[in-house]
C-alpha cells in the first residue's frame, strides 16, 4: 500500500493488521516513515528512540503527548502569542534527495501513527463530522456538505491574510511607489484551504524583472522565514516564493503577469454557473494537497488545472442538472474519480472549456504545434490563451490517475450496501476513508481564531452559500440510477427468500421486506462506465420493478 495515496480502512484493522504492520515498519526503518505533529512513528511508551535516519544518527525523545524532539533537523517552535506548537518537519520520507516535508496537511505515514497509537490522543482527523449520516450515497452527500462548511475559509484566516498582504504590499510600495500589486488565486476566489499560499502579482515597468532587488528587500525587513525564500528565475514564469514569517502562510510573487487575474474572474463566473462546483473543487484539493500531488513544480496538479477538469468534467455530464442545486454531491464525486480515475484516455485525449467543452484529439492539437512539441499527458487547453498548454509540467499526472483511481474503489465500496455489515458503520466517516485533516491544520487554525477572530463571532463560513439539499424526488432517482446489477441479483434473491417465507406463514418478515423495499436507503448504488449509464440505469429499473 503506497503510504503517499491510502491508509488502512476502519475494517481493514485488527491484530493481524497490526503485527505485519510492525513487521513492515521494522524492515522499512524508523527513517521511511513520515512523522506527523502529535504523535511517533515509535512506540507510545518508547521515551528514547535512536534511529538511523538517511544514513544519520538520530536521538529522538518521544513525552506522553508523542511531540517530538532530536537532535537532528526535526524541532518544535512556538508560535509567539498562540501557545500552539508547530512542529517543523525536518525529517524526509526516507529518500535521500527529495524535499523536505513542510506541508502540514500531509497524511504520509498514517498507518504507522494508528498502528502504534490508535489515534493522536482521540483526534480522529474527521473534525467535521459532529453527527450520523444517512445510509450510502446519500450520507457521502450531507458529510460533503459539512465537510465544505468546516474547510471554507473562515473570516479570521481572511483578516489574517490580508495582513500579510499588507506587509508585502508595504515592502513593494517602498521600493516602487508607482507598482500595483493585485492578489489573484485562490484568495481572491474564495477556493482556499486553510494552508494554501497566497497569489500576488506586481504590476510595473522594469527592464528586467527585480526578483533579487524584492527577494534582498524582504529579507532585510524580515517578512520573510529565513530559510523559505527562493527565486525561481529560470521557471515558465518567474516567481518569488516565501513563507510568512509570522503567520506561516505560503506567498508566490510575480511580476507583470495579467494571466492570473484573467484567469480569476474566469473562475468566478464557473462558480455561479455551476453552484456545486465550490464543494467538488475544496474536496479534491484537500485530496490532492494531504498526498503532496498539488503543487506544479513538483509535478502535481495545480489548482487552476484541476478546477479546469472539474469544470470539463460538469460541462460534458450526461445528465441535464448539473447546474440544479439540488443535485447529489456525492454522486458526482465519486463520477469524477471514476473519469479521470480509469476511463480518461491521457495518452490520445485533452480537455478543452471553450464553446461549452469537449475532448480534443492530441494528433489534432500537435498539428497546429511547433516542430519538436506535442501536448502533455494532461493536456488542458487554456480557455484564455489557446496556445498555452496548462498541464504541461504535470509530469506526475500517472500518480494522480493512480489517487484518482483509488479513491473511485473506496467511496464505491463504502456506499454500496455491504457497508452497512462493516463494523462501527454507523460512526465511520465515509469521506474520512479518503480524506484527513491533520491534527496539525486544525491547531493552526485553531491559533488563527485566538489570534485573529473576534469574540462574538460564530466561525461562519466566507463561502456562505446555503447547504445543497436534495427533495425526496431525487434521492429515489439517485438510488434507481445508482443500482450494481450484481448487488440487484443478491436483493431480488433475499425478495425471494422473504417470499418462500411469507408462503410458510411468516408475516413478520413479510412486513420486514416491504419496509426495507419502501426505504430507499436500502437500495444498492453503482457508478458505472458512462458510456453505458444509461443502459444500466434502464436495466436496473427493470431489475427494482421486479
Amino acid at each position: 500500500m503506497d503510504p503517499r495515496i491510502a491508509w488502512f480502512q476502519p475494517e481493514q484493522r485488527g491484530p493481524a493488521n497490526n503485527l505485519w504492520m510492525q513487521i513492515w515498519e521494522t524492515t522499512q526503518g524508523l527513517g521511511y516513515l513520515h512523522v506527523n505533529n502529535g504523535y511517533s512513528a515509535g512506540s507510545q511508551s518508547t521515551s528514547n528512540l535512536k534511529a538511523t535516519v538517511n544514513g544519520a544518527s538520530v536521538a529522538v525523545l518521544t513525552g506522553r503527548n508523542g511531540a517530538i524532539d532530536s537532535t537532528g533537523d526535526a524541532k518544535t517552535q512556538e508560535m509567539s502569542g498562540s501557545g500552539v506548537a508547530v512542529l517543523w518537519r525536518g525529517l524526509t520520507d526516507g529518500h535521500p534527495n527529495k524535499r523536505k516535508r513542510d506541508n502540514k496537511a500531509s497524511t504520509f505515514g498514517f498507518n504507522s501513527s494508528f498502528s502504534n497509537t490508535g489515534a493522536y490522543d482521540g483526534y480522529t482527523g474527521t473534525p467535521w463530522k459532529d453527527r450520523n449520516y444517512s445510509e450510502g450515497i446519500v450520507g457521502l452527500h450531507e458529510e460533503i456538505n459539512d465537510f465544505y462548511k468546516y474547510i471554507s475559509p473562515r473570516p479570521e484566516e481572511e483578516k489574517m491574510r490580508l495582513e500579510v498582504v499588507d506587509r508585502i504590499k508595504g515592502v513593494i510600495n517602498d521600493l516602487w511607489p508607482s507598482a500595483e500589486v493585485q492578489v489573484f488565486g485562490s484568495f481572491s476566489t474564495g477556493l482556499y484551504l486553510p494552508t494554501s499560499d497566497i497569489d500576488l502579482v506586481v504590476f510595473g515597468k522594469w527592464e528586467t524583472l527585480p526578483l533579487w532587488t524584492l527577494e534582498e528587500a524582504l529579507r532585510k525587513r524580515n517578512v520573510a522565514d529565513e530559510n523559505s525564500i527562493k527565486v525561481l528565475d529560470k521557471a515558465t514564469v518567474p516567481i518569488i516564493k516565501l513563507t510568512d514569517s509570522f503567520t506561516e502562510v505560503k506567498v508566490d510573487i510575480s511580476f507583470n503577469v495579467k494571466s492570473g487575474v484573467k484567469a480569476a474572474r474566469l473562475i468566478k463566473e464557473f462558480k455561479e454557473k455551476y453552484p456545486v462546483l465550490p464543494y467538488l473543487v475544496l474536496v479534491l484539493k484537500q485530496f490532492l494537497l494531504q498526498r503532496d500531488l498539488n503543487e506544479v513544480f513538483t509535478g502535481g496538479i495545480g489548482s487552476y488545472s484541476l478546477f479546469l477538469m472539474a469544470v470539463s468534467f460538469l460541462q460534458l455530464h450526461y445528465r441535464e442538472d448539473v447546474c440544479s442545486p439540488n443535485i447529489n454531491i456525492g454522486v458526482l464525486l465519486i463520477e469524477f474519480f471514476e473519469l479521470y480515475g480509469r476511463h480518461f484516455n491521457y495518452l490520445k485525449t485533452g480537455i478543452r472549456i471553450k464553446d461549452g467543452g469537449c475532448y480534443v484529439a492530441k494528433d489534432e492539437v500537435q498539428k497546429t504545434m511547433m516542430d519538436g512539441y506535442r501536448p502533455s499527458m494532461l493536456y488542458i487547453e487554456d480557455p484564455l490563451q489557446p496556445d498555452n498548454d496548462v498541464g504541461r509540467s504535470s509530469y506526475g499526472a500517472m500518480q494522480v490517475k493512480q489517487a484518482f483511481d483509488y479513491a473511485y474503489v473506496v467511496l464505491n465500496h463504502a456506499v454500496s450496501p455491504i457497508a452497512k455489515y462493516y463494523p462501527n458503520n454507523d460512526t465511520e466517516s465515509i469521506l474520512g476513508r479518503i480524506i484527513r485533516v491533520t491534527q496539525e491544520v486544525d491547531e493552526y487554525r485553531e491559533w488563527i481564531r485566538k489570534n485573529w477572530g473576534s469574540p462574538s463571532q460564530n466561525d461562519l463560513p466566507l463561502n456562505s452559500t446555503p447547504t445543497l439539499f436534495l427533495n425526496s424526488t431525487v434521492f429515489l432517482a439517485i438510488h434507481c440510477v445508482f443500482c450494481e446489477p450484481a448487488i440487484s441479483f443478491v436483493s431480488r434473491s433475499q425478495a425471494r427468500m422473504s417470499r418462500s417465507h411469507h408462503k410458510s406463514g411468516h408475516h413478520g418478515q413479510q412486513n420486514s421486506s416491504s419496509s426495507s423495499k419502501s426505504h430507499p436507503n436500502n437500495k444498492p448504488h453503482h457508478q458505472g462506465n458512462s458510456k453505458r449509464r444509461k443502459n444500466v440505469r434502464d436495466s436496473t429499473q427493470e431489475d427494482l420493478c421486479r
